[in-house]
């Protein structure tokens, strides 16, 4: 497909920065790429075909992938790391699944110039886009496991995330953003914060927060802001998850 280079518009803030090769490119660059060859090529040709675009899109093997990207990962890091307690192998698997990773990992395979997308969506600069690159990535993997199966899948998710899977973890996130990512990684609700309780004078208030993730019991939060008895309620919810260790002198919980 060629690529309409005059339309192509320099990245927003969300987009992610590529250098698109200006030639003819052709599924089979992109199946040496991924290490594995269609049988059924119009799979894969929807799998890169946007909503935007004319015919079926890759809304549904985009639902599909992201089911079998969840377990893939989860296997690879369950034999990777035979120590590891769950709380870890959660907090690594949200840090790999999440979309942003997923449009990293879509970007190495220089998905945009064989993305089916609308003159639109083109001008707008949807080759570039974080979530459509994150949304194929996952797309094609959908497409991987119905045309040769979950090992053939497994296998094209280990080799896009090579070294990815075993590195070092960054250090923890700040109390709600872990929280966040953490409920992710499981397929659980986001969660929500409420306040149960607000005492104290107006001048010097406390506030009494709950952090909520359904099925899940809830974290209580105390503090003299919303921020940070959401933080703190947060923070309880990890610990008592056994994702957090106990915090200390304040600091956020060491995995």
């Amino acid at each position: 497909m060629a690529l309409d280079g005059a339309l192509e518009q320099a990245p927003a803030p969300n987009q992610v920065t590529l250098a698109v090769p200006r030639r003819t490119t052709t599924l089979d660059d992109l199946e040496h790429k991924l290490g594995y060859v269609f049988s059924d090529k119009d799979l894969i040709e929807r799998a890169l075909t946007h909503v935007s675009a004319k015919g079926r899109s890759y809304q549904r093997l985009e639902f599909l992938g992201d089911r079998v990207l969840g377990l893939a990962v989860a296997e690879l890091l369950y034999a990777a790391f035979p120590k590891a307690q769950e709380g870890e192998l959660s907090r690594r698997l949200s840090d790999l699944v999440r979309r942003e990773t997923c449009a990293d990992l879509a970007a190495a395979w220089h998905l945009a110039p064989h993305l089916k997308l609308s003159k639109g969506e083109i001008q707008q600069g949807g080759r570039k886009s974080r979530t459509i690159l994150a949304d194929v990535f996952e797309a094609i993997l959908g497409a991987v496991f119905l045309d040769g199966g979950y090992s053939a899948a497994r296998d094209v998710i280990e080799r896009a995330y090579g070294e990815r899977l075993t590195e070092r973890q960054k250090p923890a996130h700040d109390a709600k953003t872990a929280l966040q990512e953490w409920a992710q990684g499981r397929g659980l609700p986001t969660p929500c914060y409420e306040v149960v309780e607000q005492s104290g004078p107006d001048h010097k208030p406390m506030f009494r927060i709950a952090a909520r993730v359904p099925p899940l019991p809830e974290g209580i939060g105390l503090g003299a802001s919303k921020r940070v008895a959401e933080q703190e309620a947060a923070q309880s919810l990890l610990v008592r998850e056994g994702v957090w260790k106990e915090a200390r002198h304040g600091g956020p919980g060491n995995p």
